[in-house]
């Protein structure tokens, strides 16, 4: 009794220190800028520039690797979160400054004459559809283009273009912004975030101008540089206009020296602040989610009708006929039995790799817990996009903090399977470096690729080590933790006995392995749609902010998994196959196989302009990451819930 007092109190210790420290480190990775900001006429406001990005190479790259204008007091970079830097963000300050309700035409700086790998440079990233990303109070620029009628909307503007029957390449060095601002009236007091955090409460809170909007103009013009290398940063120019003919716009050539300006207009609008949004998170094809919805739901009503006739109509008719029997009866019976029941002696004997199917259902059960937690909190709005990154970093500290309940269910089903805790510490230990330790593989051969190509989406070294720390002193200590709550919770005991002598499976015509492989359809079907909709925000660059929809049919995937692996471990009890452990994960699990397959259906019809072989690379090795974590998860699902469907099966039916 002492020994549990002190384990228990030398747990909570722990847990407090963590979160102490947690705590100690949290401003370290915040990024200011995401409340409310109201100024003044005048006041003088800076746009903050992030990393190149195009959707036909996929490698990030700093704004500044171009020879692109900067500010007086130097390249500084802004504070970022850990999601940030994972996705490959690199915000840094720009010379771009604006004065709030003044509208003008601003000189920036003319470059030196352009060196030959400089000229290349630009060629390249033109020709590769690099977009530059800016963004002034938070919100990233917007750009409207025209094509076959039709108004389409994107964030950012290209670095340069390419002319069709040209063979110049062009750079995009006049800016035409349009920022639309909100006048605000100040009325009592007002609850506000300070840069740092911390929250306050102004009385004296004065009236001003909010934005609510940043849009853009990218125009190609040329000027002469003699004339305007003599003018002073934020020097006042005349306003021209985005010009149409080729011999007008700036072309990049060597030893050409370029000229950067811009003109900024202010309009006022109506839109409030709280909505200001709501014009990047619009997204069409709400049908389409609703149709994926309805879809999934008549699967799943197709599933929980043969799961109704199986307990109904087979199971429970079979169970109350043998009960309503006298004991001579009983006895004929069990000399007659057939299906299921003959597998009674079998149906519980230990499954080969016994201890790798506990460590993958626990890292399932927590990537699993790690998706509803995030899912329901974006759902609710907690995880708003103008918090870059959150979303990414929200997902780590889940993962990390549900090693415990990992732990738990891993050690609960390994003392099930063997029927004592000797080992415990081994599956602990293993759940909690399986998953992680898989994906650290296939990011260091990644980020190898990333740093040879000297992209800023390669992690620094530093941040490996940062995730190493939290690792092992996060995840595996509350993983251990869990496990050992597992060997102290009450044991779950099998209804029947296990013969010495394994029973032999019957032969059949096909392996079973195809129809386990073929389940994996039926869950797959409830979730391609959203996995359209998701690959497109994160390889094309598209915003995803309907996490009602997803967490739907997170619900709907969930009961298709768990019905789909029931129905196929009743089929295999049924033909006298007592080895259904590994089959019920799979038999969910291999939806993960159809989700890898669709990602390379999407590589080549939808991504038809990635371009090269370290593109597809790094493409690849993230689907196959994603593949392994819904294999794990939904894997998890179906095979707890298939034990739980025999445990009860062969409860309810006592046979010598």
């Amino acid at each position: 009794m002492l020994a549990k007092m002190q384990s228990r109190r030398w747990i909570l210790a722990y847990l407090l220190v963590v979160l102490v420290s947690l705590h100690g480190g949290a401003n370290g990775f915040y990024l200011p800028g995401t409340f409310m900001h109201t100024y003044t006429p005048n006041e003088v406001i800076s746009a903050k520039v992030n990393s190149l990005t195009s959707i036909e190479t996929e490698l990030p790259f700093s704004y500044y690797s171009l020879p692109y204008c900067k500010p007086p007091e130097g390249v500084k970079k802004s504070a970022e979160n850990l999601g940030e830097i994972l996705m490959g963000d690199q915000i840094d300050n720009s010379p771009y400054q604006f004065r709030v309700n003044v509208n003008e035409s601003v000189y920036l700086c003319t470059t030196d004459p352009l060196t030959k790998e400089q000229a290349e440079l630009l060629k390249k990233r033109a020709r590769d559809l690099y977009q530059v990303n800016m963004v002034l109070d938070n919100l990233p620029v917007m750009r409207f283009t025209e094509q076959n009628g039709v108004t389409i909307q994107w964030t950012g503007f290209p670095v340069g273009y390419n002319p069709m029957g040209s063979n110049e390449d062009y750079i995009i060095n006049h800016l035409r912004f349009k920022v639309l601002v909100h006048q605000y009236q100040a009325q009592g007091d007002v609850v506000i975030t300070s840069e740092d955090g911390v929250a306050m409460v102004e009385s004296d809170r004065k009236s001003g101008f909010q934005i609510v909007g940043f849009e853009v103009v990218p125009c190609s013009v040329r000027r002469d540089p003699e004339a305007m290398s003599k003018l002073k940063m934020y020097d006042k120019v005349d306003s021209v206009k985005c010009p149409l003919e080729l011999e007008k716009s700036q072309a990049i050539r060597e030893n050409e020296r370029i000229t950067f300006t811009y003109d900024v207009e202010y309009v006022k609008s109506n839109i409030k602040w709280p909505s200001r949004w709501d014009a990047y998170l619009k997204m069409d094809g709400a049908k389409v989610h609703w149709f994926s919805i309805m879809n999934s739901m008549m699967v799943v009503f197709f599933l929980a009708g043969i799961v109704f006739v199986i307990f109904l109509r087979t199971v429970r008719r079979d169970l109350t006929r043998y009960e309503e029997m006298d004991k001579e009866a009983q006895a004929q019976m069990n000399e007659e039995l057939s299906g299921w029941k003959l597998v009674v002696g079998d149906v519980f004997r230990e499954p080969c790799c016994s201890k790798l199917l506990c460590v993958m259902v626990a890292d399932g059960i927590q990537i699993t817990g790690m998706a509803v937690v995030t899912i329901v909190f974006a759902a609710l709005g907690f995880l708003s996009p103008a918090s870059r990154g959150m979303l990414l970093t929200g997902m780590i500290i889940l993962y990390l903090f549900l090693g415990i309940i990992a732990g738990y269910v891993g050690v609960r089903v390994w003392r099930t399977i063997k029927g004592t805790s000797e080992g415990w510490k081994s599956v602990a230990w293993l759940t909690s470096c399986f998953f992680p330790g898989i994906v650290f593989v296939i990011l260091t051969v990644l980020n190898s690729i990333l740093w040879g190509k000297k992209s800023t989406g390669a992690l620094p070294i530093s941040l490996f080590f940062t995730l190493l720390a939290l690792w092992f002193c996060i995840s595996v200590p509350l993983t251990l933790i869990g496990g050992l709550l597992g060997t102290r919770a009450a044991s779950i005991e099998y209804p029947v006995r296990t013969n010495q002598i394994p029973r032999e499976i019957p032969e059949r015509k096909f392996p079973s392995w195809l129809l386990v492989l073929g389940a994996g359809t039926l869950p797959f079907g409830t979730l391609f749609i959203e996995l359209f909709f998701i690959l497109s925000s994160i390889w094309l660059g598209r915003f995803y902010y309907v996490f009602g929809f997803l967490f739907i049919v997170l619900f709907l995937l969930v009961i298709v998994c768990g019905e789909v692996s029931l129905v196929l471990t009743y089929m295999h009890l049924c033909v006298e196959d007592w080895k259904w452990w590994w089959k019920a994960f799979f038999a969910s699990g291999s939806v993960a196989f159809y989700v890898f397959l669709y990602s390379i259906n999407y590589l080549v019809f939808d991504l038809r302009s990635l371009s090269g072989p370290v593109s597809a690379t790094l493409y690849l090795g993230y689907s196959l990451i994603m593949a392994l974590a819904i294999m794990l998860s939904t894997g998890a699902i179906g095979f707890l819930l298939s034990f739980y469907f025999v445990h009860y099966l062969f409860s309810s039916v006592k046979i010598d």
